[in-house]
């Protein structure tokens, strides 16, 4: 009987074994070469072949694991260990960081192809998932109790996190938005710099005078704001600053300071 990991893996490793022949033929491949390796025929790009191809393959072998231990089947486990029962293990709490880390992986990309200083903000935000998630993992195996485990978290990371990332935060905003101001006209400038402080106090407000919200709701609204302004920026940054016109003195200034004597 196929397990359900198997059928995903197993599937996914089909699609990219039929990509990597379509792209084969697509590139230049003959014969019987890109459904066979290369054994007879030709199979195309190899780069792109060999990176679809070796992706099918880890897939296929990730599902033949999975089905061998039946889906990590405690009693499967168990036999191929050599022991009666597995012992327990405590719970893993849900983390938001690999989403954290898929936006600065993504950031390090957009960073290549327009500007060093995005692709340090990337990488600066890789940095500290790989250090917060590690120290997930850690807590969460630290004791059977989830509580004691957040707690400990907490007293080693809470004096580094905090102040690290508000000055994190109020950095990325400062630029970003001095991107989006720089890039928009005088009138709009003032404009937005209005909205941004607008949506910074109402946030500020809102937290302040609702103490029992449910701080989830701030949260969100905290990062859909960031975002946005980040985005903004981003944008901003692609499209350059607008042109900035030197002032020019007229004769006709100049002839009325020297009456002045000035």
């Amino acid at each position: 009987m196929f397990t359900t990991g198997f059928k995903l893996y197993f599937g996914i490793a089909v699609g990219l074994f039929i990509a990597a022949m379509v792209y084969g033929y697509s590139t230049g491949g003959g014969g019987f070469g890109p459904a066979i390796w290369g054994w007879k025929g030709g199979v195309g790009d190899h780069v792109g072949y060999v990176i679809l191809m070796g992706l099918a393959v880890v897939s296929g072998t990730l599902g033949l694991i999975l089905v061998t231990f039946r889906d990590a089947d405690p009693a499967a486990q168990a036999h191929y260990a050599g022991v009666e029962q597995l012992p327990s293990t405590p719970l893993v709490t849900g983390s938001i960081w690999p989403v954290v880390g898929a936006f600065g992986a993504g950031t390090m990309v957009v960073g290549l192809a327009l500007h060093s200083a995005i692709f340090v903000v990337g990488l600066v935000v890789c940095a500290a998932v790989a250090i917060e998630w590690s120290m997930d993992a850690w807590a969460d195996r630290a004791t059977g109790d989830p509580a004691a485990n957040r707690e400990l978290r907490n007293r080693v990371m809470a004096p580094i996190e905090i102040p690290a990332a508000g000055a994190a935060a109020a950095g990325i905003i400062v630029l970003a938005a001095s991107r989006i101001l720089l890039n928009a006209s005088k009138l709009g400038a003032v404009i937005w710099a209005g909205v941004i402080a607008v949506v910074i106090l109402g946030i500020g407000t809102l937290y302040a005078t609702k103490p029992k919200l449910n701080k989830n709701i701030i949260s969100g609204l905290v990062l859909v704001s960031a975002c946005a302004i980040l985005a903004g920026g981003i944008v901003a940054a692609v499209d350059g600053e607008r042109e900035f016109h030197p002032h020019e003195v007229h004769e006709e200034d100049d002839s009325h300071a020297e009456e002045n004597g000035e």
